[in-house]
């Protein structure tokens, strides 16, 4: 096991060879402390399958090998895979997969069979969102995610009505979300601007509220969003491209205030207003 300093002056070391790329989003997470209350975070055993992106030299990596029975690695960088290669290639349980994860088939990376897996990752902050929503909404969904993001993003994922978002009602609806602690810009090389925090997201066996399916949900969802700041009928008109009058007697339908914006609806709101609208349609739109 590398001590933080031992593992600092090895990332030292190796920069000149290996440069951090900022296009990529590169922080390393260096502090011990933080890498350890990742994994007990994510409760691993041997039996588990672990998914991590954005291994970068392999710190969490090295973590999850000796904890998990399977960890599938996906970086995006082919310098940082040359590194982990030279360094964790003696671990027979390690499949590295060269890639950009919103771009690789999640059947190359995922346990065959629909068997379980688990995410565990430092996520590169510029992938953060699109990556917590591939897992969410894909067929077969992890049982568990842990994750170090930014802070921001992380208060986003457990905002409560008043406050939400796309991501945060997209995260409620598929797991249940919880701060497990703060990260300081100093447990990474280099530091970034901002804090992080590590997210457990217990991923529900089925969704929180009934809805009639996902692509109608996340359409009047998107659409509720397409113009935060503008009233809900407002807003729902321009973003389903229907006229006022429709808008109108969809939300009068589902009961809820057409004065009202999209940030304050809880899960349950936009489950109503999604099934009223696959009810009755609006106008010219269709499912």
């Amino acid at each position: 096991m590398l001590h933080k300093t031992t593992f600092m002056s090895m990332v030292n070391s190796s920069s000149q060879r290996n440069p951090l790329k900022k296009r990529l989003g590169q922080h390393l997470l260096v502090d011990k402390k933080v890498l350890s209350r990742i994994v007990s975070s994510a409760r691993l055993s041997k039996d588990d399958y672990v998914v991590e992106v954005g291994p970068g030299r392999g710190a969490l990596t090295r973590e999850l090998c000796l904890k998990a029975g399977h960890v599938a690695a996906v970086e995006a960088d082919a310098d940082m895979i040359q590194v982990l290669q030279e360094r964790l290639g003696s671990f027979s349980n390690l499949h590295i997969i060269h890639g950009d994860i919103l771009k690789v088939p999640l059947e190359r990376i995922v346990p065959p069979n629909g068997a379980d897996y688990k995410v565990v990752a430092n996520l590169p902050y510029y992938i953060t969102s699109p990556t917590i929503r591939l897992f969410l909404e894909a067929d077969k969904k992890p049982s568990l995610m842990v994750l170090t993001i930014q802070k921001e993003v992380a208060d986003s994922i457990v905002a409560a009505p008043g406050d939400m978002n796309i991501l945060s009602i997209a995260v409620q609806l598929f797991a249940e979300p919880r701060i497990v602690s703060l990260v300081p810009p100093s447990s990474f090389v280099p530091p970034p601007r901002v804090h992080s925090a590590i997210v457990h997201l217990k991923v529900r066996e089925k969704p929180a509220v009934d809805i009639p399916d996902e692509d109608t949900f996340f359409k009047i969802v998107r659409a509720g969003f397409s113009n935060r700041r503008k009233q809900l009928h407002n807003s729902l008109a321009n973003g389903l491209g229907i006229v006022s009058k429709d808008t109108l007697e969809l939300l009068e339908k589902a009961g809820l205030d057409p004065q009202r914006r999209a940030q304050s609806l809880s899960i349950e709101e936009w489950a109503r207003l999604a099934h009223t609208f696959a009810e009755i349609g609006t106008g010219n739109v269709t499912i």
